[in-house]
């Protein structure tokens, strides 16, 4: 392997785990990924899911970082029309001054819930509008060359901290490549358009000051066990989280009513959302890895550790830091 691999954490609340207990593990996670090697972790802004505990996501990278030391941590993303880019810049340089050089910024336009929380935010629906506006306004900030006379960001400017789009299609292969950032595909959910995407970014790339050469991560699911037979019941497990979390918003189902909505179609169109899983063991893993980075021509890629049992996601970044990290 040549190439970095990063980790995006939700910081999953498990069935009859408490929101303490699912940032502890979270916590957990980190350290054995920092110890492993893992170029970086991000969390990403969701709201009113009660088994996504990122919510307050600059909260939560605050408290991984205050208990990592070295491992880049940042915001897989933050959905930016949902807050003012000033908010933002305090924020994020704030964690930037704390933590000098292990803060990174990711933006996404999406508002990461349903529309009726999005009123509950404050968003209207033309906020997405004004993203690629907003962007600038907030690099300005960062950069220390506010485009608002007599505004800065105090903690912020002059913080630089790194800046990546997020996108599911065409639009933030296009934005990231005009405004020369980083770009991540969010292909891990959204597989559809993802070689298409990375290509337009990479043919449309303006180099900038902050990135000569594009840098493209794509995304994806991993489960890797000892066993192929053990990484196929992880997966399994996982299909079964993800239909809960997915199909059971507002009521809690059961194993049978779960059971019974598998095959169901809506089922199969949130099943679909997976299509970009490495499952099996940590050869056939790396193996997955390298076909599907180089497809895509990624310069870095980003798992979601899938399975849903907190032993077997510590077991995958073990096997993978053993067996699949380029140590230096």
């Amino acid at each position: 392997m040549s190439y970095p691999l990063s980790i995006l954490d939700l910081s999953t609340v498990l069935p009859d785990q408490s929101v303490a207990e699912a940032v502890a593990a979270t916590v957990d996670l980190a350290r054995a990924a920092e110890e492993q090697g893992f170029a970086r972790i991000w969390f990403a802004e969701h709201h009113n899911f009660p088994s996504i505990a990122s919510s307050a996501t600059s909260v939560l990278i605050a408290h991984v970082a205050a208990n990592t030391s070295s491992i880049r941590l940042g915001a897989g993303g933050i959905m930016l029309p949902n807050h003012s880019p000033l908010v933002i810049a305090e924020q994020f340089g704030t964690l930037a001054e704390i933590h000098p050089g292990r803060i990174d910024l990711g933006l996404g336009r999406a508002p990461g819930t349903d529309q009726r929380t999005m009123m509950a935010l404050r968003r209207e629906p033309s906020a997405a509008d004004t993203f690629p506006r907003d962007i600038k306004e907030l690099q300005g900030y960062l950069k220390g060359e506010s485009m608002i006379p007599g505004v800065d960001a105090y903690p912020g400017k002059g913080t630089d901290v790194p800046l990546f789009v997020l996108g599911s299609s065409q639009y933030g292969a296009q934005l990231a490549a005009a405004l020369g950032l980083g770009y991540a595909f969010a292909s891990h959910f959204a597989p559809q358009m993802l070689e298409h995407a990375a290509r337009i970014y990479r043919e449309s790339f303006e180099p900038s000051e902050d990135y000569p050469e594009p840098h493209f991560i794509a995304a994806l699911n991993v489960i890797a066990a000892d066993t192929a037979e053990e990484a196929q019941r992880q997966f399994e497990l996982s299909q079964r989280f993800r239909i809960r979390q997915m199909l059971g918003r507002g009521r809690d189902l059961t194993e049978e009513e779960v059971t019974q909505l598998m095959h169901s179609p809506a089922a199969e169109q949130v099943l679909s959302m997976t299509k970009y899983t490495a499952v099996g063991t940590v050869e056939t893993v790396r193996d997955y890895l390298d076909r599907f980075r180089e497809r895509v021509q990624a310069d870095e890629l980003i798992i979601t550790n899938a399975a849903p049992d907190l032993e077997a996601r510590h077991r995958t970044l073990q096997l993978l830091g053993e067996n699949v990290m380029v140590r230096g």
